[in-house]
């Protein structure tokens, strides 16, 4: 028996091989009768359907067997459109990367994902999508992570970064952001395969026009490949009453085409000639087709045409990122084909016997592997040898302090306290700093990261002269150059935080954790919080910074305000959020953060920042290094006392979060005036304190729970009516009441701002020491 796999394609034809056809058609049924088992065989007691896209997976079918058994090398990935997951499965289950027992187990618990998954499904998945438009987008941030992650450690080696996306797909504005970024130009090994099926989940699509779509790609610098017909289409063109056959197929509104695929072949012969005046000759050449040859002619599209599709991958041009769109029918193959409500439709039993007798398969044996000496057998073990990665060693993790030393003194900002921790980290740790990448969306300066990027430079993947270095009023140096270690994108918050999902994730991809810093202003972070999720969902640590924050931007009034902002941390999974109240705050919880970056137990972090000046005296920094030490860990961890009441209990506590200590504090002195002592608690985050209450109740979050800060920050014999203080939405801080079950007031920001001085506008909010003073005496 040989053991050479068989050629995918005829080298002297360049049509595919017979086995590469048996293995199309199987990776269709798999993919078929993946979600059939799920839905028709799988007992499920509440009656809700399971759900799949048999329809979605079929139009990408030939698509993704083309490219993994021919063109895919290992140091390619790819990102597979959500819908599809069941060909990726089907696909990994004949390569032998999937045992037979998971293909059962689709969207059952602990079984296969509904969408493909990094984190959660057992086979090999490159890329986790189904939030529609950051799986698509997802490669080009992979492309750049790499070119960076090589830059600086080298050894990733090379590959492309395919997507597989859906052409309604195209809708989702991030998409277009990423396209147009300037730095995406020049990513040659981008390329997105468009699945053009013109068909949406809830009908065909009138207006999808590939002219369009090619203009766009065109116009941003991509190179467009469009592989609209198949061989056999081609060929009839050439006949007599070929060029009126495709003139009329080319002039069909989308509708009128996915009807003919509903069509039976005499009604075919009816409709095509009868949308013309002047046929031509296309009566004569569709009288002359017999049937069967007719109806594979109408659905002879180029994306269910490994051939076609075979010219078009040949012809990439790895010096631009590139776009092949690549015309197909929803639901090709299967009985559903092409009708306009097939996306979440479930063939019936009898249509799925009808298929496993098209394609060679049976209903009773689903999946009966090929005979092990067959040709599908041998190309199958052919492409996983040639796929089969080699993990890469990973580097041994860096070792980052825990406290520089340095006390802040004087007036600063919790904004510009980020900017000069990250200087320090290159002189105390310089082997952690080299692994720091931070991001902005245009926004360096405005944030404070001049002296960072001045320190560090512009990374680029070559040199470029900085034609203002010798103008001596330039203060942001804007050296570019491959060592560089910040990264500057155009304004779009979703391709900041894509970016630095990506960036996050190379300890996983590579072997080569990364500590990614993104800065934005936070009363944009909403916008960019669903990417960025979806980056923590799928394994890329990083960490966020949103600044300036809240409504102590009292001159830019509602329109940069940002309410909800600071209970990110309470309801996003693998993030920890922070509100540092003071510069050595933003130190100590910053280099926590980055501790935990770039692990297989790793979490992200959430700073929210303040350009509101603080008194750094204020923070009374212990000066015994026990006791800063102590309070170190008490800021790590959520909460420490900052004044201590006279006596053995408060008369009430003021918790107060970030910049607003200020209040905290003049409220307590001045209540203390009247008679009324207070205890202040600063909370760095209220995130913390609600995991170690939930731990505290039995309920922990592993590696995250700290219940003892509960016993450190709010002790019970100091337990008080408690006034609960924040710029942003007061309900971020109202649980912690719980802690001693006490009777409580929470003052925060619940309604569009003002523009106006510091002072108005907090008045305007009741968020000044008038409103602390008079919620504390309300209460009492």
């Amino acid at each position: 028996m040989s053991t050479v796999a068989p050629a995918p394609s005829d080298p002297a034809t360049g049509e595919p091989s017979e086995a590469l056809r048996e293995v199309e058609r199987r990776v269709l049924w798999l993919s078929s009768a993946i979600i059939d088992h799920a839905n028709r065989h799988r007992k499920d007691p509440s009656g809700i359907k399971i759900g799949g896209h048999q329809a979605s997976s079929a139009s990408l079918v030939t698509i993704m067997t083309a490219l993994w058994f021919e063109h895919l090398r290992s140091g390619d990935r790819v990102s597979v459109k959500p819908h599809a997951s069941p060909v990726l499965h089907a696909i990994n289950y004949l390569l032998g990367e999937l045992d037979e027992r998971w293909l059962t187990t689709l969207r059952q618990f602990g079984g296969l994902q509904s969408y493909p998954s990094r984190a959660k499904d057992p086979d090999p998945v490159d890329y986790s999508t189904g939030s529609v438009g950051i799986g698509a987008t997802a490669p080009i941030w992979g492309a750049l992570a790499r070119r960076y992650a090589d830059a600086h450690f080298g050894g990733l080696g090379s590959g492309r970064q395919y997507s597989l996306v859906g052409d309604a797909e195209l809708d989702e504005g991030a998409v277009w952001e990423a396209i147009l970024d300037p730095m995406v130009a020049g990513l040659g090994e981008v390329v997105w395969i468009v699945d053009l099926n013109r068909q949406s989940l809830d009908r065909v699509v009138p207006n999808i026009g590939a002219p369009r779509i090619e203009g766009m790609f065109s116009a941003a610098g991509w190179q467009v490949l469009t592989v609209k017909y198949g061989h056999l289409l081609h060929e009839l063109f050439t006949r007599p009453g070929g060029e009126a056959l495709r003139e009329r197929i080319d002039g069909m509104e989308n509708p009128e085409y996915q009807r003919l695929l509903r069509c039976d072949a005499a009604e075919v012969r009816k409709r095509l000639p009868s949308g013309t005046s002047n046929d031509s000759g296309l009566a004569s050449l569709v009288d002359g087709l017999d049937d069967e040859t007719l109806l594979a002619a109408v659905r002879n599209l180029g994306g269910h045409d490994i051939a076609a599709l075979g010219d078009a991958f040949a012809r990439i041009d790895d010096d631009r990122p590139t776009v092949v769109l690549a015309y197909t029918v929803k639901g090709y193959g299967l009985a559903t084909e092409g009708h306009p409500q097939n996306h979440g439709s479930l063939l019936t039993e009898a249509q799925m016997q009808e298929l496993a007798g098209t394609v060679g398969a049976s209903l009773d044996d689903p999946w009966a592997r090929f005979s092990p000496d067959s040709a599908p057998a041998r190309l199958c073990a052919g492409t996983a040898a040639r796929l089969h990665r080699t993990e890469p060693l990973p580097l041994p993790p860096v070792t980052l302090p825990t406290d520089i030393g340095r006390t802040p003194s004087g007036r600063a900002t919790t904004q510009a306290a980020l900017g000069r921790a990250l200087l320090d980290l290159t002189r105390e740790a310089p082997e952690a700093s080299g692994r720091v990448v931070t991001l902005c969306p245009d926004v360096s300066s405005t944030t404070n990261l001049g002296g960072w990027v001045n320190k560090v430079g512009v990374w680029a993947a070559r040199e470029a002269k900085d034609w203002f270095d010798d103008d001596p009023e330039t203060i942001l140096h804007w050296r570019e150059r491959p060592t560089g270690q910040h990264l500057e994108l155009g304004i779009a918050e979703g391709n900041l935080v894509g970016a630095l999902g990506e960036l996050g994730a190379t300890w996983s991809r590579w072997g080569r954790p990364l500590l990614p810093i993104g800065v934005l202003y936070d009363p944009f972070v909403e916008r960019a919080l669903e990417p960025w999720a979806f980056g923590v969902y799928a394994g890329g640590q990083s960490i966020l910074v949103g600044t300036p924050s809240g409504v102590s931007l009292a001159p830019e009034g509602g329109a940069h305000q940002s309410i909800t902002t600071p209970s990110v941390g309470l309801e996003q999974p693998g993030v920890v959020t922070y509100e540092p109240a003071f510069a050595i705050d933003v130190e100590w919880s910053l280099l926590a953060s980055l501790a935990r970056l770039g692990r297989a137990d790793g979490v992200s972090a959430y700073l929210r920042l303040s350009t509101r000046p603080v008194d750094q005296t204020l923070a009374s920094v212990p000066t015994d290094p026990a006791a800063r030490e102590r309070r170190r860990r008490q800021v790590v961890a959520g909460a420490y006392m900052i004044r201590r009441a006279s006596g053995d209990r408060p008369d009430v506590t003021i918790v107060v979060a970030g910049a607003m200590v200020t209040e905290a504090l003049t409220a307590a002195d001045r209540l203390a005036s009247q008679g009324t002592e207070a205890d202040v608690v600063v909370v760095t985050s209220g995130g913390l304190l609600f995991e170690a209450m939930q731990a505290r109740s039995g309920h922990p979050v592993p590696g995250v729970s700290e219940p003892w800060i509960l016993d450190a920050a709010f002790p019970a014999r100091r337990a008080a009516p408690m006034v609960t203080l924040l710029d942003g939405h007061p309900h971020t801080l109202s649980f912690l009441a719980g802690v001693n079950q006490v009777r409580a007031t929470h003052l925060g920001v619940t309604r569009f701002g003002q523009s106006g001085d510091l002072a108005s506008v907090y008045r305007y909010h009741g968020i000044d020491a008038d409103g602390v003073v008079g919620a504390a005496l309300d209460l009492l």
